[in-house]
């Protein structure tokens, strides 16, 4: 696997490296959040660790902004910060996982290892169903190669019971 590991503090820094190298991964490394951004962006990682507090632009930052330019790689912070809204903010700025140092490196290794095992997401501009084809880029619905003029709402709700075609939908869900 191939790790970014974003952390200023240089001795955890380099623990934590080391650790993951010794189980066979990757492992490039940023000590502020300009650098830790400009890689993210700029290379293809299995996994992001990232710290809270950084210098020159912080961990929520660098992910909020990462995640905006369309970087869909799973981030873990790593952060003395574990109180209930710091652990909400982390996963609100686009966190997949939140874990609170001090830490148990098999603990790390386990959630880092989890991460990696996600499909990745695949972005998908339309779906199909029988004859039916709805464009959902251009919110357009086809049937047997008809366009069909649905609500706002009426769309959403084709689209939700598209996206789970074969499953049984209860009023609970689409609710």
């Amino acid at each position: 696997m191939k790790i970014l590991l974003v952390e200023d503090d240089k001795q955890t820094s380099d623990y934590i490296a080391k650790g993951l190298r010794e189980h066979g991964h990757v492992v490039d490394q940023a000590d502020n959040g300009r650098d830790g951004l400009y890689l993210a962006t700029g290379e293809r990682y299995d996994v992001l660790i990232v710290d809270r507090m950084l210098p020159s632009m912080d961990g929520l930052s660098l992910v909020k902004a990462a995640r905006t330019s369309n970087m869909r790689t799973p981030v873990l912070f790593l952060t003395t910060m574990g109180g209930i809204d710091d652990r909400v903010a982390g996963f609100d700025a686009g966190g997949d996982d939140y874990l609170v140092k001090p830490f148990a490196f098999a603990g790390l290794l386990a959630r880092v290892g989890g991460l990696a095992r996600r499909p990745p997401i695949v972005a998908t501009t339309s779906l199909s169903v029988g004859d039916l084809q709805m464009d959902l880029l251009a919110r357009t619905v086809k049937r047997g190669g008809k366009k069909l003029d649905l609500q706002p709402r009426e769309f959403r709700l084709l689209e939700y019971l598209m996206r789970h075609s074969g499953q049984t939908v209860t009023r609970k869900m689409l609710l």
